[in-house]
């Protein structure tokens, strides 16, 4: 009997097909995770206003930089609207936050939009037109 003191070729391509394998199967399960936390960190990012436009319409304000009504908003590099953070529409009981992915978002999200709308009672939904795959179950696109 032989006193093998190495790997054969067989043995070493053995381990760079598995390597190959896991390869393959993880890099794209991570890209979408990427991405779905940048549609998170949006969605979060939004909905850190709903205190300040809760706060204007308290104080009977409707729109930031009168009075008391600041906005609270910090840039992102992941939002391509004005100053890089999330505009704020405001209308009769019916105010609006949005925000559209641009700047240094992934591609995939590119364009797409989160969006918090207020309702007459004082609720918030979100809604957003990424793809379903990404978005998190508490801001799911419209038809799913």
């Amino acid at each position: 009997m032989k006193n093998q003191k190495g790997f054969t070729l067989i043995e070493l391509m053995i381990v760079v097909a598995i390597i190959a394998i896991l390869a393959a199967i993880a890099i794209p399960q991570y890209q979408t995770y990427v991405v779905r936390s940048q549609v998170t960190r949006v969605i979060g990012e939004t909905g850190d206003l709903k205190v300040a436009v809760e706060d204007c319409l308290n104080n009977g304000l409707t729109s930031f930089g009168t009075g008391s009504c600041v906005d609270t908003a910090s840039s992102s590099d992941l939002i391509t609207d004005s100053g890089k953070v999330p505009t704020v529409a405001w209308t009769a009981n019916a105010e609006t936050i949005m925000a559209t992915f641009g700047n240094h978002a992934n591609t995939a999200i590119t364009s797409s939009t989160v969006t918090w709308k207020r309702n007459g009672s004082g609720g918030w939904t979100c809604s957003t037109n990424v793809l379903a795959k990404y978005a998190p179950a508490s801001c799911q696109p419209a038809g799913t």
